[in-house]
């Protein structure tokens, strides 16, 4: 079964390259368009820290970043941290499961006054934000969306799950064609029901998503699955 990557760049490349590596065929279907948002950064007083719920938030920020990148850096997890550093950011604290504990974590090591760069499409926090990019849907083919069917797709967002299905439904694709590997348990709920598969990254990270569709690969051949 081949493995299709919906997630828009920055990011998408990655995915497809890690595919790849583990030895899977790795296809293109972006469903969304992310773009840079312009934005003013607060005055350094008043946040300890900036949280980043997305590694997408960390590459289009943009240079409004500069003027507070002395602030140490939560990071929702393992792939957002490591876009940080990339960035030169300090990662003082890295989750492991949703935007919620990870600000609890951050507020318990007495970062209480967070500044939360985000998309504009996201995860609400009690903390002080400031919208840095948007992802917009770009038009899909129903063909391709046709050639979906047989195939995995990976899914980074609810949005792209809730989208994913949208789109299969209107163009006649029987869902229990489709196979998904959800980053996350409230990603694969907004997929809804019906597929052919549903598979949960064991972490929100792209290593754990790349294991599963291996795996379900795997079971799929050799007619162990639940199909």
């Amino acid at each position: 079964m081949g493995v299709v990557v919906v997630r828009p760049e920055p990011g998408h490349a990655a995915t497809i390259a890690a595919l790849r590596e583990a030895g899977l065929e790795a296809k293109s279907l972006p469903l969304f368009a992310a773009r840079p948002l312009d934005w003013i950064a607060p005055e350094l007083d008043r946040f300890d820290a900036i949280l980043f719920t997305s590694a997408q938030g960390v590459r289009l920020a943009g240079p409004a970043l500069d003027a507070i990148r002395c602030k140490p850096v939560i990071a929702v997890g393992p792939a957002t941290a490591a876009a940080a550093r990339e960035a030169g950011l300090s990662v003082v604290l890295t989750g492991t499961s949703d935007a919620a504990a990870v600000a609890d974590a951050a507020q318990a090591q007495g970062h209480e006054r967070l500044l939360h760069l985000a998309g504009r499409d996201r995860v609400e926090t009690d903390a002080m934000t400031r919208i840095v990019y948007a992802a917009d849907p770009v038009v899909v083919d129903s063909d391709a969306i046709r050639a979906l069917a047989g195939k995995i797709i990976l899914l980074h967002s609810a949005r792209a799950a809730a989208r994913l299905a949208e789109l299969a439904d209107d163009a006649g694709v029987p869902r229990t064609a489709i196979a998904l590997v959800a980053i996350s348990a409230k990603t694969a709920a907004a997929a809804g029901t019906g597929w052919r598969e549903v598979a949960i990254a064991a972490a929100p990270r792209d290593d754990a998503m790349v294991a599963a569709a291996r795996a379900l690969t795997e079971a799929v051949a050799t007619g162990i699955s639940g199909a």
